[in-house]
């Protein structure tokens, strides 16, 4: 099974625009990071294999990961967004902010056993998706100060507690009881949620840290003087921290990566501060795996490394757009992904269904890739110069307009 993520848009800008105030810049900058981590996604799901080796190999493999990170990030950065950046929206207006969000959140649970239930090689997240955002809506109105202390907490602890509780479900059959007895678990013939929080490749307690370091992102504002330098300095601190920290643990604590090994049926200890190759969370106990980096290790170095590269493509991103008019005109096919992620998403599902690009030979997995993105640049621009929202998007707002009615 292969990973990623998704990060629903705020409602598309006119993505034609070559200049526009700086709001609107910004906004590009926030696209065009959200379609460089669908290109990312689609490189890990149709894209070569990281064995392939020399560049290719490297960029498969850094693509691993670390664009579910970005759109996770994202995620809390549109949710500050939906309920008020500079303010939070309170009264009513406060509560139909509530109410829409927590619409959106059904949506996309929904959706995302939907698309589950096509059976395609990849992780489906978006009903990890609709849960986090419904788990970090009470912290929308905190200040960004609190809003990273919290990130820094969540990512310290929640790691160890997810760590504890999946040994206890592998020993114990508590799990098995709260599945039996859980009408989600009945309705979508999956774990419920238990595996939306615990067992499932994108569990909420280690993914909701992403989620609230983009609110406090927002929350700081991206358009203040010095902020972007200062979440670039951020960004390569965290980097440097949780990856190099993975590195030296991994080096300096006695067995370590012998116990990596073995838990993983002979995976790659030795790049597991940075690569996935290490293979998947043991299902065993070993104290080891939390010193491990890898993108989807669900460890503490891994949130810190990977909220790191997403605040660093950020920035890249956001700065790009801002200074250079010939690059955002060159950019806009891309941007128009990013406007409309969620089509975007949902598509090349579908279409990995109806190609069974699984099939495929390896040596056509390069042209196929390349093939999702151009086809994803075409079919959104032409979309996006005649309608404000994707066709996903639009479903998403009109499912919303009942919050309108909210007192």
């Amino acid at each position: 099974m292969t990973h990623h993520v998704l990060a629903v848009s705020a409602p598309a800008v006119p993505t034609a625009a070559a200049g526009g105030s700086p709001a609107t810049q910004r906004l590009l900058g926030l696209d065009l990071a959200r379609a460089l981590a669908i290109f990312g996604m689609f490189a890990v799901h149709v894209g070569p294999d990281p064995s392939v080796g020399g560049p290719l190999g490297w960029v498969m493999e850094l693509a691993s990961g670390r664009s579910s990170a970005m759109f996770a990030l994202l995620a809390g950065f549109t949710l500050v967004l939906m309920t008020g950046r500079s303010q939070p929206r309170t009264g009513r207006e406060g509560r139909q902010a509530v109410g829409r969000v927590l619409i959106r959140s059904a949506v996309l649970i929904f959706l995302g056993y939907a698309l589950t239930a096509l059976d395609t090689p990849v992780n489906v997240i978006l009903a990890f998706y609709g849960l986090l955002l419904v788990l970090a809506l009470p912290l929308y109105r905190l200040r960004a100060s609190t809003l990273a202390v919290i990130a820094a907490s969540t990512a310290l602890v929640l790691p160890q507690v997810l760590y504890l509780l999946r040994a206890t479900v592998e020993d114990g059959s508590w799990a098995e009881a709260v599945i039996a007895h859980d009408p989600l678990a009945r309705i979508t013939g999956s774990d419920g949620v238990v595996e939306l929080i615990v067992t499932g490749a994108y569990p909420v307690l280690t993914w909701l840290p992403f989620v609230v370091a983009g609110m406090a992102v927002a929350r700081l504002g991206i358009d203040r003087p010095g902020v972007p330098a200062k979440l670039a300095l951020s960004g390569g601190v965290l980097a440097v921290l949780g990856y190099g920290g993975s590195w030296l643990a991994l080096r300096l604590v006695p067995g370590a990566q012998a116990a990596v090994n073995a838990a993983t049926g002979g995976g790659s200890a030795a790049s597991a501060w940075w690569s996935d190759a290490v293979g998947d969370y043991p299902t065993r106990g070993t104290p080891a795996w939390l010193l491990v980096a890898a993108p989807h290790s669900e460890t503490t170095w891994s949130i810190l490394g990977n909220t790191g590269v997403a605040l660093l493509v950020l920035v890249a991103c956001l700065t790009a757009i801002d200074r250079s008019p010939r690059f955002r005109r060159w950019a806009v096919p891309a941007i128009a992904v990013g406007s409309v992620s969620l089509t975007a998403y949902v598509g090349h599902i579908i279409a990995i269904k109806a190609l069974g690009t699984d099939d495929m030979a390896a040596s056509a997995a390069l042209p196929v890739l390349l093939g999702f993105i151009t086809v994803a640049m075409l079919l959104a621009f032409a979309w996006t110069r005649y309608f404000r929202r994707g066709p996903m998007e639009y479903l998403l707002y009109a499912a919303t307009t009942p919050a309108r009615l909210i007192n």
